[in-house]
């Protein structure tokens, strides 16, 4: 349509070859065709953003060889992308699509949206929709040889997507970056998505976090130039999102919310350096703010349903109420997700929250009659879809029906557990496969416990634990639902191994800093030992932990207890 007068370009646009009649023309060097441009089915409207009156998203600048009347626009959903905002940022995009169909970049952005690296997988259809918009990006002739090397670097991901699977597009696309900067080494732009693909690409048991620190350091190296930039501060959380590594990422954390403040999600990510470091406090008022942002995005945008950031906060703002032994809030949290009749869209952080925040309530408080009979709740979530999420209601089922002595209801959870495992083997999911393998040792082990096979229930608990420890969580969880080798150390504790159970715990708390069980175990490992003085520091810390006024949880009148104990016997 390139040479069409504007208006013509815009009843192209706006009503198809019908109305005009040279947008039949379909040379390969001009602008896609309004045909081809609806075919994308591009998400438009306005754009729908909580918070600040005034859009606040972060500065980031990407120059374009597009008209400079689109410029803002692009530096908008550039902002949109990085905070994950993949809606809105392809709203943007396609904004400029209709004001400039000429705009490769745009069509680069649209399939940047459909990807998502550090989120599950694109579904098929948002493959077709990347692919798509790749393939006019790729077509079009007026883009400059960096904009060429973009496209081209994205195209490596959606090439043959029906054929090759996810992490080797995922792989081809982090090489293909690499090259975009080595050939563009003062591209900041080159250097953030090449950092975002490094973190796509990290293998979940490689424990020495060779991709996290490669893209962590070019991330710190533009930082001090950049301090509003989005994308810089949001990969540098998920980037170091390790016990490991989480303190390196804590000033970019107390910093993000307040640079993109309209982003639910900018709101949120915070909370995942909070939590790996045990900043309970913190960790709630992040997912406060974004639960609530959420729940206003659902209503601006007009979703009659709840937007699935919700959820996802929700289970985080659980986790954290549960560490502070907050009982009654973290309650609330599952009673409200009882009374979400519908949510949008329905996906793998939907489900994950659906399974994890009632499970959590009851493991963590060792309510092992609620836990044995777990409702699968919502009913209407089609469960076989998500068999990771689906194990974990067994998985909570198993663990109470053990301590119970329902020994016959336990194996039928576990049988089922090995089922969803081997679905997960037959999809080729190994990392979510390892979860489910964790969780059924786990299982098993407990269930051979109350068989009297002590033996054999150390020998799976231990397995359970080495395999967590190789392996990393999901940065849909805040937490795994039960640390492994808090529940061996628990196990250790039951059988009378106080020595045993303290190093274990206390290896746990140095990947869960300040969890609840986690302290007041140790505390009593310590006391059983008869070193008091170490079970006092593991008290107290579980007392100021835990020192809200509605932290009630019985653990703590035993901490309290303890502590009010004459000082001399501490030498």
């Amino acid at each position: 349509m390139q040479g069409l007068p504007a208006i013509a370009q815009l009843l192209c646009l706006l009503g198809g070859v019908l109305l005009v009649p040279a947008c039949r023309q379909s040379n390969r060097g001009d602008a896609p065709t309004a045909a081809e441009i609806r075919a994308i089915d591009l998400k438009q409207g306005n754009l729908t953003m909580c918070g600040p009156a005034d859009q606040q998203l972060g500065t980031a600048v990407f120059e374009t060889s597009c008209p400079a009347s689109v410029q803002p626009d692009f530096n908008l959903a550039l902002s949109l992308l990085h905070s994950f905002e993949y809606d809105e940022a392809e709203k943007v995009f396609a904004r400029i699509i209709a004001r400039e169909p000429g705009c490769a970049m745009a069509y680069w952005g649209v399939a940047m949206c459909s990807y998502h690296p550090l989120w599950t997988p694109p579904s098929p259809p948002e493959l077709q929709k990347g692919a798509a918009a790749l393939a006019l990006a790729q077509r079009l002739p007026r883009k400059t040889t960096r904009e060429a090397a973009f496209i081209q670097a994205l195209g490596a991901f959606y090439q043959d997507w029906e054929q090759v699977e996810h992490r080797a597009r995922s792989l081809r696309f982090e090489q293909a970056m690499a090259k975009l900067h080595a050939d563009f080494p003062a591209d900041r732009e080159a250097t953030v998505f090449y950092a975002l693909a490094l973190d796509a690409a990290a293998d979940p048991a490689d424990k020495t976090f060779a991709r996290q620190k490669k893209a962590g350091a070019l991330l710190q190296a533009l930082y001090p130039g950049e301090p509003n930039h989005p994308g810089i501060l949001h990969y540098l959380i998920h980037t170091y999102d390790y016990p490991e590594l989480a303190a390196l990422a804590l000033s970019a954390a107390r910093k993000y919310a307040s640079v993109a403040p309209s982003s639910a999600h900018a709101l949120h990510m915070p909370s995942h350096i909070f939590t790996r470091l045990g900043l309970w406090d913190d960790c709630i008022a992040s997912n406060l703010a974004a639960t609530s942002s959420a729940r206003c995005y659902a209503e601006s945008a007009g979703l009659k349903a709840h937007w699935d950031e919700e959820l996802h906060g929700l289970d985080y703002l659980t986790y954290a109420y549960l560490q502070k032994g907050e009982n009654q809030l973290a309650r609330a949290q599952w009673r409200y997700l009882d009374t979400l009749s519908r949510v949008s869209p329905v996906n793998f952080k939907v489900a994950y929250a659906y399974a994890a925040i009632p499970a959590r309530y009851v493991l963590e408080n060792k309510q092992w009659p609620q836990a044995a009979r777990l409702p699968r709740q919502p009913g209407s979530l089609d469960w076989q879809q998500y068999p990771w999420q689906h194990s974990i209601i067994h998985f909570a089922r198993a663990l109470g029906q053990a301590h119970l002595g329902q020994l016959d209801s336990a194996r039928a959870e576990l049988a089922d557990m090995r089922r969803l495992h081997q679905a997960l083997l037959e999809l080729k999911d190994a990392y979510k496969a390892n979860q489910v393998q964790i969780q059924l040792l786990s299982a098993e082990a407990w269930i051979r416990l109350a068989e009297r096979n002590s033996a054999e229930a150390l020998r799976l608990m231990q397995a359970a634990a080495d395999l967590e420890d190789h392996t990393e969580k999901h940065p849909v969880t805040p937490s795994e639902v039960l640390p492994a080798r808090e529940l061996l150390a628990d196990m250790l504790l039951q059988l009378g191994k106080p020595g045993l159970a303290l190093q274990a715990y206390e290896a746990d708390l140095r990947q869960h800093p300040n969890r609840f069980n986690g302290l007041y175990g140790a505390a009593v490992a310590a006391e059983q030992t008869g070193n008091l003085a170490k079970a006092h520091r593991y008290f107290q810390r579980l007392t100021e932990v835990a020192a809200a006024p509605g932290a009630n949880r019985p653990e703590l009148a035993a901490a309290r207890a303890f502590l009010a104990k004459k000082q001399d016997r501490i030498i």
